[in-house]
């Protein structure tokens, strides 16, 4: 059944999840009616509920000299789920940084196009800026759907992206289109700078992506290396601001 999937995956156990269900079904019922509607023994029921309550899935109120419960509305659960993912994401950058503390350089490896998307997933995790050099026309020639499934969802999340593109026909397309998916876009002569293969820095990742023999994508963990990386692109950046664009 499809919601008592969900629920185990929110933290219940199956019976706990059955016994959630049935009270939503009955609405405000004793330990016997749920018991037998469940197919639960009574104990067991009695037990469950009881650890239910301090989930807050159920509440026990007094009625006519008789204990019932109650379902907690589905809509209350969902938001305070939602609450506690908001908390947890604004203590993500430290719990990360408690994490990346004393780890070691870590090189995660991918192949064909369903790695490469893999790759641009981790990307949507970041909670810095994202510098990229890129050949917009490889990226697409290879993901059709590629602005669709990535890009409108990394703006949507207001992850900015500063790029760095040969300025050809894909190049001055994606600038154009700057405003409209939270980046920045600077262009270097097609001739000179073909960029066979895109790199994205972002957190303490660094992230490799390459379509010339083969389609192989690479994850790089480390600070140390990111942090070097984000200084070659700065100085990559400036430079692209100079150089004037062809028409």
């Amino acid at each position: 059944m499809l919601s008592s999937d969900i629920l185990l995956k929110l933290g219940l156990s199956e019976k706990e999840a059955k016994i959630y269900l049935t009270c939503l079904e009955l609405g405000t019922a004793t330990v016997i009616e749920i018991s037998r509607k469940s197919g639960i023994t009574r104990g067991s029921t009695y037990d469950l509920l009881e650890a239910m309550m301090d989930k807050g899935y159920v509440s026990r109120i007094h009625h006519d000299k008789h204990m019932v419960f109650t379902p907690t509305d589905p809509e209350i659960i969902k938001k305070r789920y939602q609450d506690s993912l908001r908390n947890f994401e604004l203590v993500m950058p430290e719990l990360k940084g408690l994490f990346h503390k004393h780890a070691k350089t870590k090189v995660m490896y991918f192949e064909g196009i369903d790695g490469i998307k893999r790759v641009y997933e981790d990307t949507l995790t970041s909670t810095t800026e994202i510098l990229n050099y890129a050949n917009s026309m490889e990226i697409r020639r290879h993901w059709p759907t590629y602005d669709y499934d990535y890009v409108r969802m990394r703006a949507r999340k207001k992850i900015f992206l500063k790029g760095i593109a040969p300025d050809d026909e894909f190049g001055k397309k994606v600038k154009q289109e700057d405003k409209n998916f939270f980046r920045e876009t600077r262009l270097l002569p097609a001739k000179s700078f073909k960029f066979t293969n895109e790199i994205n820095i972002y957190d303490n990742k660094v992230a490799i992506t390459s379509y010339a023999d083969e389609l192989v994508g690479i994850i790089i963990e480390s600070e140390q290396i990111a942090d070097t990386q984000r200084d070659i692109f700065k100085m990559s950046w400036a430079y692209a601001g100079l150089v004037k664009r062809t028409k």
